[in-house]
C-alpha cells in the first residue's frame, strides 16, 4: 500500500513536464506559455510582431480561421484558414477556438489545437488579437500571458492615425474612441510594452515571450 501511495504522490507532483516546484523533469520538454499581444489601432502591433518573427523563428504564430473570401495573394493555411460559415459554426459548437468574433459580417477565430500542440512541444506561441479576443483567451487559457502594446503618448497615437491620410476624419475619430477604451483596459494585462521604436519594443516582447513558462493544471 505504501508503495502505491508513493507512486501516486510522484505522479501528482509532475504536470506538463514540470515538477510541483516548477523545475523541468529530466527527459521531458517543459510546456511553454501562450503570449497574447494586443493594443489599439495605430500602435504598431503588426510591425512589432513582424520584427519578433525575425528575432526568433522558433516562435509559433497562430493562424486565424475566417469565413471571409481570400484576397489576392492570400494562401490558405499561410495567411488564414478559410472556411465557410457552417464549418465555422461547427467549430464554435465543438469548442475548437480559443477566441472568436464577427466583424463586418465575417467571422474570425483562433484555433486551439495548433496552439496547444506548439506549447506541448516546448515552443513559445504568440497570438496578435484585439482586446475582446484577449479577454476570451484569458478565460479559455488562464495561464496565458497578456501583453499590451502602448504608444509613447496619446499625442503620438493621434499623429499616427491622422497621418495615414487614408480614412475620413469620422473613421479616425471612431478609431481614437476605440483606442481610449482599449488603453483604459491596460491594467488587465500582465505586462505593457511601449512602442517608441519597433526593434526595441520587439526585443522587450521577445524577453517576455522567452520568460518562465506558466504552469498548466
Amino acid at each position: 500500500m505504501s508503495e502505491q501511495r508513493q507512486r501516486g504522490s510522484n505522479q501528482a507532483g509532475v504536470r506538463g513536464g514540470r515538477r510541483a516546484s516548477g523545475e523541468p523533469v529530466p527527459g521531458t520538454t517543459a510546456r511553454r506559455r501562450l503570449t497574447v499581444v494586443s493594443g489599439p489601432s495605430g500602435v504598431g502591433k503588426s510591425s512589432v510582431v513582424g520584427e519578433l518573427r525575425a528575432l526568433d523563428p522558433d516562435i509559433y504564430f497562430s493562424i486565424s480561421t475566417t469565413t471571409r473570401a481570400p484576397r489576392e495573394g492570400e494562401v490558405d493555411g499561410a495567411h488564414y484558414h478559410f472556411v465557410d460559415r457552417p464549418t465555422f459554426d461547427r467549430m464554435v459548437a465543438d469548442g475548437q477556438f480559443l477566441e472568436y468574433a464577427e466583424f463586418a459580417g465575417n467571422c474570425y477565430g483562433t484555433p486551439r489545437a495548433p496552439v496547444e500542440r506548439a506549447l506541448d512541444q516546448g515552443r513559445p506561441a504568440v497570438l496578435e488579437i484585439e482586446l475582446q479576443g484577449a479577454r476570451q483567451v484569458r478565460e479559455a487559457m488562464p495561464d496565458a500571458q497578456l501583453v499590451m502594446l502602448l504608444p509613447p503618448s496619446w499625442g503620438e497615437l493621434v499623429d499616427r492615425l491622422t497621418g495615414r491620410g487614408t480614412e475620413a476624419m469620422e473613421a479616425v475619430q471612431a478609431r481614437l474612441s476605440e483606442a481610449e477604451r482599449e488603453l483604459a483596459a491596460a491594467s488587465e494585462f500582465d505586462a505593457q510594452v511601449v512602442n517608441a521604436d519597433v526593434k526595441t519594443a520587439a526585443q522587450e516582447l521577445l524577453d517576455l515571450v522567452r520568460g518562465p513558462s506558466g504552469s498548466q493544471d
